[in-house]
């Protein structure tokens, strides 16, 4: 009987997952090809990036920005935040008459490092009507501004935001990354994020345009200093000032390497607990929902009896078959759908684990910084 409740709950959990949640596993929110020009011209445009010992990838982000193939007036303002490995040299090599390289001042309270480092680098861009926020470690298609400024001005919108195409080469990439996108997805469906009625918001940190009018109307960086979600933060605070846009994008990729799976689980790790409001009985919760939503349907197709097994089987199934638009955008095998109850146990773990180290006074490391607000 216990079984048959169980099945019963995955497939309906899954049925309105699939048919009723936003239809978030379609990925179809995409960046497709914005041509055109404001009738007003091309707004000027700062881009401001914040690193920290990023040497390993600053060259190519800082090189692709100096690239952009973008009428208008654009500028480039690195945040050198305290790097030890020669960052800003680098940077400046490859950045050209574009850029000017700030050196950080030292971590405010209240800030997390990279919010502050953005700060100052919005504080020094002057008066622009776009910034573009983008990560150090994200290299960007030479017609990647020209589209969002045209996507911008041409729908009003105060914010738009790529989910740049995360590195998906080492075994733990190939396992990991899709999924890790699914579920961002699941969280906040990209199409309910579009939606100018709709109560949903979320960024995706690694490529967001901003109009600084209205950032600075809501409040400014200042609004989301705290923050350790810091790109969906800002999501939510811009959503109230007026319509954002949010989509998968081939244009902006990441260049991180995640090369083992404990490399993985600190990058989930960092603000899995966060993402809860750091709070112990929605970590139970959530552990308890990942067992239920997708364990049990292998468990009961496995080692289940009669009506329990199929509708296991049948949840199993949805959920295999809803992977499936991720797995071809990551051009990663069909088979990974059926391994998603092995891919979600190992985000329970980083969740668990995301926990522990909050607990223990180490949440949110980045960079030999702890910045999970202390509860």
């Amino acid at each position: 009987m216990i079984a048959l409740v169980l099945g019963g709950i995955a497939l309906a959990i899954w049925l309105g997952l699939v048919f009723a949640h936003g239809g978030f596993w379609r990925a179809g929110e995409r960046d497709g090809a914005m041509a055109g020009i404001a009738s007003g011209g091309w707004p000027a445009v700062v881009a401001v990036v914040p690193a920290r010992d990023e040497a390993a990838v600053i060259e190519a982000s800082i090189a692709s920005l100096a690239e952009q193939e973008y009428p208008g007036d654009f500028r480039i303002i690195l945040v050198d935040d305290a790097s030890s490995d020669g960052t800003a040299a680098l940077a400046r090599a490859a950045g050209g008459e574009r850029l000017t390289v700030l050196r950080g001042e030292p971590l405010a309270p209240g800030w997390t490092g990279k919010l502050w480092a953005v700060n100052q680098g919005v504080a020094a861009a002057g008066a622009p009507t776009y910034l573009w926020l983008t990560d150090a470690d994200i290299v960007h298609a030479s017609d990647t501004l020209r589209s969002l400024v045209v996507r911008a001005e041409e729908r009003g919108l105060v914010l738009v935001s790529l989910m740049a195409r995360l590195r998906c080469v080492s075994l733990a990439e190939r396992a990991l990354v899709p999924a890790f996108v699914f579920f961002f997805q699941l969280l906040y469906p990209f199409a309910r994020v579009n939606r100018p009625g709709s109560a949903t918001a979320a960024a995706a940190g690694g490529c967001m345009l901003v109009r600084r009018e209205v950032l600075a109307k809501a409040g400014g960086i200042a609004a989301i200093q705290d923050a350790l979600i810091d790109d969906c933060a800002l999501g939510a605070l811009m959503k109230r000032e007026g319509p954002i846009w949010l989509g998968l994008t081939d244009r902006s990729t990441s260049i991180r390497r995640y090369d083992s799976w404990g490399s993985v689980a600190d990058m989930i790790a960092r603000s899995a607990y966060a993402q809860l409001g750091y709070q112990p009985l929605a970590l139970a919760g959530t552990i308890a929902g990942l067992a239920l939503v997708y364990l049990a349907p292998p468990a009961l197709t496995l080692f289940g009896h009669g009506v329990a097994r199929w509708l296991g089987l049948a949840a199993w199934a949805l959920m295999a078959l809803a992977f499936q638009p991720m797995l071809r955008f990551y051009r990663r095998s069909p088979l990974w759908g059926v391994a998603l109850p092995l891919i979600a146990v190992f985000y329970a773990g980083c969740t668990l684990l995301s926990a522990l180290r909050h607990w223990r006074g180490r949440g949110g490391m980045w960079k030999g910084r702890v910045q999970a607000a202390a509860r």
